[in-house]
C-alpha cells in the first residue's frame, strides 16, 4: 500500500481518484496550473504543487514539472487518470525508471495496445477474432487497392495511432479509394504524428460493444459491457448497459476471451477493450490503456482496486 500518491490530472477524474485514496487514507498531493489554483482537486489535496502556466503544454503535459513535484513532495506513485499523459508510454517509462509506481500499464503495453496495428497483432495471437483487413500498415494507394479488391468495398481506411474518428474513411467503391486514401494519410499526420494507415472490412450495421477491464498483478475482472453504436461522427452519443444484443452465452464467451487476453499480456490497471459486433459474431477493435472517460463505475473503483494490487 502506498502512503502518498500524485495526480497527475485535474477535474472529474482527479475527485474520484482523490476519494478512492481517502477512503484508503492515502495522503495525496494535486499539481496544477496557474488557471486552477482555487480548482476543488486542489483544495481537497493534501498537498499541492503548481506546475506552469495555464496552457497544458507547461503544466499538465510537463513531465519534468510533474517529476519535480514528486521529488518535492515524497510521492510514492502517480495515478494519470485519462487524457493528458494516462496514455504516454514515455510518461509511463520515466515514472517508473524514477522509482515511482505508475498507477496504470506499462510503457511496453501502452506503446503496443496504443498502435491498432500491433494491437491486432496482439489480440489475434491472443486468441480475439480480428476484422478482415491488411495485416500491418498499408503504406501505397497499390497496396490498398490490392486489399480492397481482396476483401470486397466498402472498406474502412483507419490511422494506426489514431482515435476519435481522425484519419478514419469509409469507401464505398474503388474510384473513391485514391482521394480518400491521400486525405487519411494527411490527418494522421496532422493528428498523431505518424501517416501510417490499416484496412479492414466496413461493417454497415454493427453493433459497438465495449468490454471494462481492471487488471492488478494477481487478478483481471470483467466490469460488464455497454452498447456504444449510437453515434455521431465516430463519436458515442448514448451508451447502454447491457447491450440488448448480445445473448447471455455470446456475452460470457467476449468476457472469458477478453479477460484471457489481458491477462496472457500483463496488463496492470483499468482498460477498455472494444469490438464489433454483427450477425452473432464480435470482432476485436481497439483497446483503451486508461481509465475510460464514459463510465463512472471503472473511474470511481480505479483507484480502490489497483491501489490495493500493491
Amino acid at each position: 500500500m502506498f502512503s502518498k500518491i500524485l495526480i497527475a490530472n485535474r477535474g472529474d477524474i482527479a475527485l474520484r481518484i482523490l476519494r478512492a485514496c481517502k477512503e484508503l487514507e492515502i495522503k495525496t498531493v494535486a499539481v496544477h496550473s496557474t488557471a486552477d489554483n482555487e480548482a476543488m482537486h486542489v483544495r481537497l489535496a493534501d498537498e499541492s504543487v503548481c506546475i506552469g502556466s495555464h496552457q497544458p503544454q507547461n503544466s499538465y503535459l510537463n513531465i519534468s514539472s510533474i517529476m519535480s513535484a514528486v521529488d518535492l513532495t515524497g510521492a510514492e506513485a502517480i495515478h494519470p487518470g485519462y487524457g493528458f499523459l494516462s496514455e504516454n508510454a514515455k510518461f509511463s517509462e520515466i515514472v517508473n525508471k524514477h522509482g515511482i509506481k505508475f498507477i496504470g500499464p506499462s510503457a511496453d503495453i501502452i506503446s503496443k495496445m496504443g498502435d491498432k496495428i500491433e494491437a491486432k497483432r496482439i489480440a489475434k495471437k491472443y486468441g480475439l477474432p480480428i476484422i478482415e483487413g491488411s495485416e500491418g500498415a498499408v503504406s501505397s494507394f497499390s497496396e490498398a487497392k490490392k486489399i480492397g479488391n481482396k476483401i470486397g468495398y466498402p472498406i474502412l481506411i483507419k490511422a494506426a495511432g489514431g482515435g476519435g474518428g481522425k484519419g478514419m474513411k469509409v469507401v464505398e467503391k474503388e474510384s473513391q479509394l485514391e482521394s480518400l486514401f491521400s486525405t487519411a494519410k494527411t490527418e494522421a499526420m496532422k493528428f498523431f504524428g505518424k501517416d501510417e494507415l490499416y484496412i479492414e472490412k466496413y461493417f454497415k450495421n454493427p453493433r459497438h460493444i465495449e468490454v471494462q477491464i481492471m487488471s492488478g498483478k494477481n487478478r483481471t475482472v470483467q466490469l460488464g459491457e455497454r452498447d456504444c453504436s449510437v453515434q455521431r461522427r465516430h463519436q458515442k452519443l448514448i451508451e447502454e448497459t447491457p447491450s440488448p444484443v448480445l445473448t447471455e452465452e455470446i456475452r460470457q464467451d467476449l468476457f472469458k476471451r477478453t479477460v484471457s487476453m489481458v491477462e496472457k499480456i500483463g496488463y496492470e490497471g483499468a482498460g477498455t477493450v472494444e469490438f464489433i459486433y454483427e450477425d452473432g459474431k464480435f470482432y476485436f477493435l481497439e483497446m483503451n490503456t486508461r481509465v475510460q472517460v464514459e463510465h463512472p463505475v471503472t473511474e470511481m473503483v480505479t483507484g480502490v482496486d489497483i491501489i490495493k494490487e500493491q
